[in-house]
């Protein structure tokens, strides 16, 4: 299988460079577009510091399963009619979150357009579940 890779890579070099400039561009669109993404230590440290606010864009019925300490819950389809609610956090980094990462780029892109610094909890709560963190209820 390899050896039918390389020759096709060698005899189609022209294709297979477009798609890897493809491939490079489309990495950093996608980074650019949902603001940074931070660790779950990272995410730590910037509450513990007073730096940032978690908005959990989760179901109410996720959300009451188990989130992080002092989260704000606003359900993604919800989040356009109640953007003017975050409006007193806008000193500080609002930390999207949702549960496993798949809205948490749209969100962050609709903030940064609103003005708010933003990033987000790469991989969501299962990441944070993962990592053994805390939750309430």
């Amino acid at each position: 299988m390899v050896p039918k890779l390389i020759e096709f890579a060698s005899n189609h070099y022209i294709l297979v460079g477009l798609l890897l400039v493809l491939l490079v561009l489309l990495l950093v669109t996608e980074l650019r577009r949902g603001g940074r993404s931070l660790s779950s230590g990272e995410l730590t440290s910037l509450l513990n510091g007073g730096q940032g606010m978690v908005l959990d864009v989760r179901a109410h019925k996720e959300f009451s399963g188990g989130h992080i300490v002092d989260a704000l819950n606003i359900p993604y389809d919800k989040l356009t009619g109640r953007i003017a609610e975050l409006e007193k956090f806008r000193s500080k980094t609002l930390i999207v979150v949702d549960a496993m990462g798949q809205h948490a780029g749209t969100v962050c892109r609709d903030l940064q357009k609103a003005g708010f610094d933003v990033a987000r909890l790469a991989g969501g709560m299962s990441t944070w579940r993962g990592d053994n963190l805390p939750v309430v209820k």
